[in-house]
């Protein structure tokens, strides 16, 4: 894609998030849609959201057994998202129940390690080694399913690139420099991460929480 940045919509009022997107619709790709948004607005936000005419990740980090998420993953067919998200920590199973069930054109990404936990919060759930070691061990498992690609922080994209060499891989968590880094743990600027390889470059409260959106925006795809 021309423009690797996808903003991160999570904003309660539908009329809101139209008016950022208006904004800086010419500087970024496309627009990802979470938890916080589908819990605030459902079907219809997101259909509103696609009207507006651009690609549309849908986040929901789908973790369930196979079947359910093979449902979940057929009922999301009608947003025609362009990117949608699993957990692979499900397993092997239903990530192939996952993308089998996925839409043509649709890419199914599995969710690594999220980026507001470090070697500490692994260590406390009982999870051994470095955030590489199990980034890496669930790239592998996704690569094996049949997925299109992951989501992993920055810190991790050249390692799994080296490994994964045509996978599409999805960056959250980006904070170009000088912002603060809020409540992630695993940040690098979105030139690296667009250097070490992201296919997807996930931006949310830089823009969205600027004083000036539509400049945040431009200053952003001008380093890429």
């Amino acid at each position: 894609m021309s423009n690797p940045v996808f903003l991160a919509l999570d904003v309660p009022q539908i009329g809101p998030a139209k008016a950022l997107i208006d904004r800086v619709k010419a500087h970024i790709g496309g627009v990802k849609l979470g938890l916080e948004f589908y819990c605030a607005h459902g079907p219809h936000g997101v259909h509103e959201i696609a009207h507006m005419g651009l690609p549309i990740f849908l986040d929901l980090k789908f973790h369930d057994i196979p079947n359910t998420v093979a449902g979940a993953m057929q009922a999301v067919h009608v947003y025609e998202p362009a990117i949608v998200t699993v957990h692979a920590s499900g397993g092997r199973a239903m990530m192939e129940d996952a993308k089998a069930a996925a839409a043509d054109g649709c890419k199914v990404v599995g969710v690594t390690m999220l980026t507001s936990l470090d070697a500490s919060d692994l260590s406390r759930t009982g999870v051994e080694g470095t955030p590489s070691d199990h980034v890496m061990r669930l790239a592998e498992l996704a690569h094996t399913a049949g997925l299109d690609g992951i989501v992993c922080s920055g810190q991790e994209i050249k390692t799994v690139r080296r490994q994964w060499k045509d996978g599409f891989f999805v960056v959250p968590g980006l904070r170009p420099a000088g912002n603060g880094v809020g409540d992630q743990k695993r940040t690098v600027t979105p030139r690296q991460a667009r250097d070490d390889g992201a296919s997807v470059l996930v931006i949310g409260r830089p823009i969205s929480r600027a004083d000036d959106p539509e400049a945040a925006a431009r200053a952003i795809e001008a380093t890429l």
